[in-house]
């Protein structure tokens, strides 16, 4: 089954493009199918790039997904036409009432700010005190990740020597957790930010962790009844998504260093190499399939 957008969203025209199945919202309104409720509140400052990136991955499943997309009213984006964001996006105030079956919080480029530093922030709590209630299961991904577990169980983030950039090799800590059903044993997947978190304090919140890397930490978390997970990656990425990452930090003269295991042979004047489209699909269809969907039922 589909995806539900609004048919003059760019990512339609990108996805049909990919053979990717969607459905346009006049369509949708003529079948009889209570489809999943799926909100995102996008804190990415590149905004259309990264919807694409998420349909497509929401995409691949058999149940039929209703996007909302969300933006926060205490912010103003500098990188996303002002007509995109009226057109197609909600704020909290427009959404209190309803209720979501599931929920992602993207990650934002601001980990080296203090959380109550950043001019959202306090929204984002709210947002985030609204998910216990109106929402059934939440993925955060990357920065929003560090946020939730420090606003729901005062995790600490700490700032790492170097930024953390590139495809890093993963193992299943947990496989018999639904999330990870099918995975292999070893993965890749990217990470692209500045601060971590401490698998000891995870554990010690009372959260379990499903997948990790020796480079890179943990990479997955989730709470006991499975309603917030945690990631500390982008698995979203699409191919060229850290190259332009490091374009434009070169061009700023911040001499930044090549993602890890990204470039074929390292090399920066190479093409990247895509080693985590099959992962990204699998997580996000087991997210939907038993996290969002199957767990409801039982």
């Amino acid at each position: 089954m589909p995806i539900n957008i609004p048919s003059k969203l760019p990512a339609a025209e990108i996805l049909r493009g990919e053979n990717i199945f969607i459905m346009t919202e006049e369509r949708a309104r003529t079948q009889d199918i209570r489809p999943l409720q799926i909100g995102i509140l996008n804190l990415m400052p590149t905004k259309i790039t990264t919807e694409t990136q998420l349909l497509r991955l929401l995409a691949n499943t058999p149940l039929q997904a209703e996007i909302t997309f969300v933006q926060m009213d205490s912010h103003i984006s500098k990188n996303t036409p002002a007509v995109h964001l009226n057109t197609f996006y909600h704020t909290f105030a427009d959404i209190s009432h309803r209720h979501f079956d599931g929920f992602i919080i993207t990650g934002a480029p601001v980990e080296m700010l203090p959380f109550s530093a950043v001019d959202y922030w306090d929204e984002l709590c709210a947002g985030m005190e609204w998910t216990k209630t109106n929402v059934y299961s939440v993925m955060h991904i990357c920065w929003s990740a560090q946020a939730a577990l420090y606003y729901h169980y005062g995790i600490e983030k700490y700032n790492l020597e170097k930024k953390l950039s590139g495809v890093y090799k993963h193992k299943v800590t947990q496989p018999h957790s639904r999330l990870m059903r099918g995975f292999d044993g070893e993965f890749y997947a990217p990470h692209s930010r500045y601060t971590t978190v401490k698998k000891t304090d995870i554990l010690s919140a009372g959260l379990s962790v499903l997948s990790e890397s020796e480079t890179a930490g943990m990479y997955i978390a989730v709470n006991s009844n499975r309603r917030q997970i945690f990631i500390t990656g982008h698995a979203e990425y699409d191919i060229h998504t850290l190259d332009a990452e490091y374009r434009r930090d070169t061009e700023k003269g911040l001499n930044p260093e090549p993602p890890v295991n990204y470039y074929r042979d390292d090399n920066p004047d190479n093409q990247p190499v895509m080693l985590w489209r099959a992962h990204a699909h699998l997580l996000f269809s087991n997210w939907l399939n038993y996290y969002v969907y199957y767990d409801k039922l039982l």
